[in-house]
């Protein structure tokens, strides 16, 4: 049986959800993760167990951490929605007043809201990309100003699962002056003392988990898309994009990928929805916005019911994709398991790291419902 030691701090009252953490490595779906839970701002789990590579051959720490894919979404959306609330940033004014390159190919009155709901139908890049563009700021950037949107923007929603970081990124960029994971380290994760980054310093290379794709067993969710949907492209250009082994190269963990590549722990996770859901780092009132929904029903790039409010996804159990369950539960997850999140009703916040990437025919992750069920049973 794989090892299931887990260690960290558990409120006598949560006993049930370390359980139900460590059952999992018990049942041979981990490798190495971290789970913390907040609840009105009270940590009342703090556990982490497993490895941070294949081999065995480093035990995962405290202060380990790993890449926690599309979760990073969220945290780029914290970021525009900061400079929304101190009024540099106009939800409904054109991308193009802060970046004007962007009124490229018909898309000068685009509102800036659209990158948040992923209603601007840039999904995908049309041109051919080399591989590590994704890691090249400026060449993935002027591809998507020079592209021509795949729908009408504004007309129907699909997941902007490469593109979102850039796009939300370059307005921060134009608007601050800093480049989002400066921006972010300054003013959201370094502020609230958690480990998260944005462009993986060399020196955190020690304590950072190889990421590892679990054998695939049967279809998963790129299995619906045909060769001529909006899903391949999506996610199929620039070539890197999809490429596991390549995320843990130091050009990947070293780029600003604001879609894919912060690199953090549970605890991070929790402690920055924690801090959203309080009001500590946008109005209550943006918070509040952010986190109802915005568009719902077929998603044109996944080719399935979506959910989004203002850059986050929103809960939604009928299609497989489930928070726990708190109706309005919102944040993001990422490919292959992690997940940060926050109920604003039960005063929840959320953080799943891991390294074992699990990929099925659902969006959701396996892990998470004994965990849901083991923590709101225990409130």
């Amino acid at each position: 049986m794989p090892d299931a030691t887990v260690h960290g701090e558990c409120d006598p009252a949560f006993a049930a959800v370390q359980d139900a953490f460590a059952a999992n490595f018990a049942a041979g779906l981990e490798l190495g993760a971290s789970l913390c839970v907040e609840v009105d701002g009270r940590s009342v789990i703090d556990v982490w167990g497993g490895w941070l590579d294949a081999d065995h051959g480093r035990p995962w720490e405290r202060d380990s951490i790993t890449c926690v894919f599309s979760c990073t979404k969220g945290l780029a959306a914290i970021a525009l929605l900061l400079l929304v609330d101190r009024g540099a940033v106009d939800l409904d004014a054109p991308v193009a007043r802060y970046w004007p390159e962007f009124a490229a190919a018909g898309k000068d009155a685009l509102p800036v809201r659209y990158l948040l709901t992923h209603e601007a139908g840039l999904s995908a890049i049309g041109k051919p990309m080399a591989f590590g563009s994704l890691s090249d700021w400026d060449a993935m950037v002027t591809a998507l100003a020079e592209q021509s949107p795949w729908w009408e923007p504004g007309t129907g929603h699909g997941y902007h699962g490469v593109t979102f970081g850039h796009l939300v990124g370059e307005v921060v960029r134009r608007v601050d002056g800093r480049t989002i994971g400066t921006f972010l380290h300054d003013e959201i994760t370094a502020p609230l003392g958690v480990d998260c980054f944005l462009g993986l310093p060399a020196t955190e290379e020690a304590r950072t988990a190889t990421m590892v794709l679990a054998p695939i067993v049967g279809p998963t969710f790129f299995s619906r898309w045909g060769p001529d949907s909006l899903g391949p492209k999506s996610f199929g250009n620039p070539p890197d994009c999809n490429d596991p082994a390549h995320t843990n190269s130091r050009a990947f963990r070293a780029a600003e990928i604001p879609a894919a590549n912060a690199h953090a722990n549970a605890r991070a996770l929790a402690r920055v929805y924690a801090a959203l859901g309080a009001g500590k780092i946008l109005s209550p009132e943006l918070v509040a916005e952010a986190g109802r929904t915005h568009v719902d029903g077929p998603d044109l790039v996944m080719e399935q019911p979506t959910r989004f409010g203002l850059g986050f996804e929103i809960t939604l159990p009928e299609a497989d994709f489930s928070f726990g369950p708190g109706a309005r539960t919102f944040g993001h997850n990422g490919s292959g398991g992690s997940l940060g999140c926050v109920d604003p009703d039960a005063g929840i916040a959320f953080g799943y790291a891991m390294n074992r990437m699990l990929w099925t025919d659902r969006r959701d992750d396996p892990r998470w419902p004994p965990i849901f069920d083991a923590l709101y049973s225990s409130l």
